[in-house]
């Protein structure tokens, strides 16, 4: 059955609205928004389907989600504005915003490794309860005290969940705020974002259910098969240590949307993706907000890591804080772009060549590691129509 797509695209971009309506024709969607802006201008904000796996409830204009590691984009943009407020250096150590973190041979490691994956903490080697995720003190400890699993710098692996607890702490200990805290107060209230890292329970009704993926087809990566294969190495310890796995419905818990997961739950929607990365496609400004300067959004998108990654063992790209476009996992067709995917599909990222903020959440998962296949189905015909 044809979905009944509500919101608003400009006719240049019909071709783009038939996509996402395809998406949910060909059962791939349950519920979904999508947002584009050039050049700080909404041409795009659509939504449809429904937020819960049952169907009962309708996605409307102000449904958020989580959206995974989407999150970790929101995360380096408030890193980024540090370094604007010459308070952060990302060539400095580490250690000297937070000086435990100086054991084990890291004293001497820089911001940048953190913000490009290159730190060597993607995992925490010791056994955690599986409650330790959301006690920030034990993670961020836990992470100073460590030894890296690799010599830092010397190649990277996606830090999937600790990026949150890395960024976030060098964040608190300059701010004297949490990440959360941080967001809200820079950019979530000054740009009127709905966007949080760490939700009110307010906000839980209109929060759709994330809705876990198919298994993956033959010949696609499968995570779970290399964890169960070596559960003591890194990808393993990365995706399982805290043991997130034997909890069902984690996600969608009071205890996972109260947290700040700087790394994995933010909760937003379309419209709000495009209009932060928007800003930055523009130049960093919008509605008289300084949002980032044309420094840093250069620095954004400027090549880190790039090659064979540790952790999910496929190539990933990395620029300061923001996954960067690869041959045939991009960002569209520019070469400057740059953002952050969530596990299951979801997706924001800014494009200065073209001015364009692109925003992309959903609740029904798919299987894909980088740039979902939905996705692509609608920047081919976004770009065709700039």
């Amino acid at each position: 059955m044809a979905p009944n797509i509500e919101g608003t695209c400009d006719p240049k971009f019909k071709r783009v609205r038939d996509a996402f309506a395809a998406n949910f024709e060909g059962g791939k969607e349950v519920g979904a928004s999508v947002a584009v802006t050039i050049d700080g201008k909404p041409v795009i904000d659509l939504w449809a389907g429904h937020t819960d796996r049952e169907r009962t409830r309708p996605w409307t204009r102000d449904t958020i989600v989580n959206v995974y590691s989407t999150t970790k984009g929101l995360t380096a943009i408030c890193a980024h504005r540090l370094v604007d407020q010459h308070k952060l250096d990302f060539d400095a150590p580490v250690a000297k915003y937070w000086p435990e973190f100086a054991a084990a041979g890291k004293a001497e490691s820089p911001v940048r490794w953190l913000m490009s994956h290159r730190v060597g903490l993607p995992a925490i080697r010791k056994p955690l309860r599986d409650t330790a995720l959301f006690d920030w003190n034990m993670m961020t400890s836990a992470l100073a005290e460590q030894e890296p699993w690799w010599t830092p710098g010397t190649r990277h692996g996606y830090h999937a969940l600790t990026f949150g607890f890395l960024v976030g702490e060098v964040v608190k200990r300059i701010s004297g705020k949490s990440l959360g805290t941080f967001f809200r107060d820079e950019l979530a209230i000054p740009l009127g974002l709905d966007a949080h890292i760490g939700l009110d329970a307010k906000h839980d009704s209109r929060t759709a259910a994330m809705i876990a993926a198919p298994p993956p087809p033959p010949g696609q990566p499968n995570l779970m098969e290399l964890i169960a294969r070596d559960p003591e190495s890194v990808t393993a310890k990365t995706f399982n240590n805290p043991p997130l796995g034997i909890r069902p419905g984690l996600v969608n818990s009071r205890e996972w949307r109260a947290s700040e997961l700087p790394a994995a739950n933010g909760h937003t929607n379309a419209r709000a993706l495009a209009k932060l990365y928007g800003a930055l496609a523009r130049g960093g400004e919008l509605d008289g907000y300084r949002v980032l300067s044309p420094e840093s959004i250069a620095r954004c998108a400027a090549e880190q890591s790039y090659g064979a990654d540790a952790v999910l063992m496929l190539p990933t790209r990395f620029g300061m804080g923001f996954m960067l476009s690869q041959p045939g996992e991009s960002f569209g067709p520019n070469l400057h772009s740059f953002g952050h995917p969530g596990a299951g599909g979801s997706l924001g990222f800014a494009d200065p060549d073209a001015k364009v903020g692109f925003g992309y959440p959903m609740n029904q998962m798919q299987t894909g590691l980088l740039v979902d296949a939905r996705v692509k189905a609608m920047l081919a015909p976004l770009y065709e129509a700039i």
